[in-house]
């Protein structure tokens, strides 16, 4: 007998607008104390979130995976939905390495808060991760 897949419904949302919806398997985000990964049926949850790298699992059979290198923000999971809201989220695909090479710089003239700071850097240094070339 297959094993049944179960599918819920993710947003990842910026300020911008959503970066991604749509039902999905699995969804791992950053959370401050490590990765958390969320199935269907997952018990309520509300989380912090840290600059780093989400990952949406569409469907896991066909290893159709959206990831997204994304900023500081905050999760919560109820019933069958989980909700990302990040203040930056832009998938693997789309991210340019002189940009986030620019704004890794730029990063470290800024007058925001350290932990405001540190998460900017990071943010950069994990676009560069997610595109699998060393930060710095």
């Amino acid at each position: 007998m297959a094993e049944e897949t179960h599918r819920f419904d993710v947003s990842l949302v910026t300020p911008e607008g959503a970066a991604w919806e749509g039902d999905a398997e699995m969804i791992v985000v950053p959370g401050v104390d490590g990765d958390i990964g969320v199935l269907s049926r997952h018990a309520p949850l509300v989380a912090t979130l840290k600059a780093g790298s989400t990952r949406i699992y569409v469907d896991r059979a066909r290893e159709e995976v959206r990831e997204f290198a994304t900023g500081a923000g905050f999760f919560k999971v109820e019933l069958d939905r989980a909700l990302a809201l990040v203040d930056d989220a832009i998938a693997a695909d789309e991210i340019d390495e002189a940009r986030a090479e620019l704004e890794r710089v730029e990063a470290g003239e800024s007058d925001a808060d350290r932990w405001q700071l540190q998460q900017q850097i990071r943010h950069a240094e994990n676009q560069l991760a997610v595109l699998g070339r060393p930060a710095g």
